[in-house]
């Protein structure tokens, strides 16, 4: 069993930070770093891709909104162009930062907003799949499972590796449960242990209306601005490896 521990990384700005990337960063195998847009700047980009690279860890872009008084959690109507180019602006910015410290994008996951439209709207799904192809067509997706992301990226040609929130409640239909509902965001250590483990000697997850949906992934995301997010990260990487999981990188895995 091959998985992928991944984590939001680079979302702070400027002497502000949110989380402990350097605690993180030796227990993940990916990244996915901020660009700007919700958080992060250049010197911080810089900082979090060369953590990544003397981990050897994959290095992801976390596109977003322009939302940075948001954190990139609020929805914005943008025409079809204008969000393809905001996508290419944070590519363009990563990339450089990366190659300039000997590194290189990997994968890209959208980040809050703009994942959860393109997770649900094909139209902006297209979109940021468009933006990426013209970019890069051998970056891979971290999507939801069954989602549009999936669907236009996999219609695209391009790699695609599916994603487990591990500390996020997912609706019926295998949707992200909006942050306003009660236990939409699970802070408790041994529940997110449970769902992990479920999710992979079962291959299913129980959704915040108590349905049981179906539901299969290797890559494992850990939010690092969840309080208790490095711990969490270690508790994984403890009990993944007592089922006998080893624990690779997502340019490495053989998905979709």
């Amino acid at each position: 069993m091959r998985i992928d521990i991944n984590a939001d990384l680079g979302e702070g700005f400027g002497p502000y930070t949110i989380a402990d990337d350097a605690a993180l960063m030796p227990l993940i195998t990916s990244a996915n770093v901020a660009c700007g847009y919700h958080a992060g700047d250049p010197v911080i980009m810089d900082r979090t891709v060369r953590l990544a690279l003397e981990h050897g860890v994959d290095l992801g872009a976390h596109v977003s909104y322009p939302d940075r008084m948001g954190f990139g959690r609020r929805p914005m109507v943008m025409d079809a162009r204008e969000l393809e180019m905001h996508i290419l602006y944070q590519l363009g910015a990563l990339h450089a930062i990366a190659e300039a410290a000997g590194h290189r994008i990997t994968h890209l996951n959208p980040h809050g907003a703009l994942g959860n439209k393109a997770s649900a709207d094909p139209a902006i799904a297209e979109i940021l799949v468009r933006a990426t192809f013209s970019f890069d067509p051998d970056i891979h997706f971290l999507v939801l499972p069954g989602s549009a992301l999936e669907k236009e990226a996999m219609g695209m040609g391009m790699k695609c590796h599916r994603l487990f929130l591990a500390d996020r409640a997912y609706t019926a239909d295998r949707q992200l449960a909006p942050r306003s509902l009660p236990g939409a965001v699970i802070k408790d250590e041994s529940a997110v242990m449970a769902r992990i483990l479920r999710l992979l000697r079962e291959g299913t997850v129980e959704a915040v209306d108590g349905q049981v949906i179906d539901m299969h992934a290797r890559s494992i995301l850990v939010h690092s601005d969840t309080p208790g997010a490095v711990a969490l990260a270690r508790e994984i990487r403890r009990s993944l490896a007592a089922e006998g999981a080893e624990f690779t990188a997502l340019s490495k895995l053989c998905e979709g």
